[in-house]
């Protein structure tokens, strides 16, 4: 089969490369866009490195066919921060010391933004729902969810200030 044209939004962008079919999300973002904070771990949908958001939900992009969301909406970890400012999560995460070798931080951020985006004040079978896919074999996963916790409080209370809304998205079940 032929190579096509892919267009998608990424955080925030419009984007657009050439793909061959069956290219997954991971080498689109990697090697034709040049966002590599979505990691290559097993390559097998096992470990959650390369998870990302598409239209609002965690996904493993090592699985995904580019060519199965052409003109979606996808976020990665590089469209987390804004204007050079951390978000909840991003703060959390260095402040309860939740990573140390870093290398599933990424895919644990993303899983984490995706929780808070559709639940303001997930408990902790929830929060440990939310990570189930993503594996770390640093932390014990205590300090990830203590930090994904403490990232809900801290957006629950920073939208408090602002008089915004405490759900950010609706999303249907």
């Amino acid at each position: 089969m032929a190579s096509q044209v892919i267009a998608l939004v990424v955080n925030d962008e419009e984007r657009e490369f050439i793909a061959k079919p069956g290219t997954s999300l991971l080498s689109g973002l990697r090697d034709s866009l040049g966002l590599t904070a979505a990691k290559r771990g097993c390559a097998q949908g096992g470990c959650g490195a390369c998870t990302v958001l598409v239209d609002g939900k965690a996904v493993l992009s090592c699985l995904l066919a580019v060519e199965t969301i052409n003109g979606a909406t996808v976020r990665t970890l590089e469209g987390v921060a804004a204007d050079g400012q951390l978000d909840e999560v991003q703060s959390a995460f260095l402040d309860g010391f939740a990573t140390q070798c870093g290398f599933c931080t990424p895919g644990m951020i993303m899983a984490a933004e995706a929780l808070l985006d559709r639940n303001p004040d997930p408990g902790e079978d929830e929060v440990a729902e939310a990570i189930s896919g993503n594996h770390c074999r640093c932390t014990g996963y205590r300090p990830i969810m203590n930090a994904i916790v403490d990232a809900a409080r801290r957006r629950r209370e920073a939208r408090a200030a602002a008089g915004a809304p405490a759900r950010v998205s609706e999303e249907v079940a």
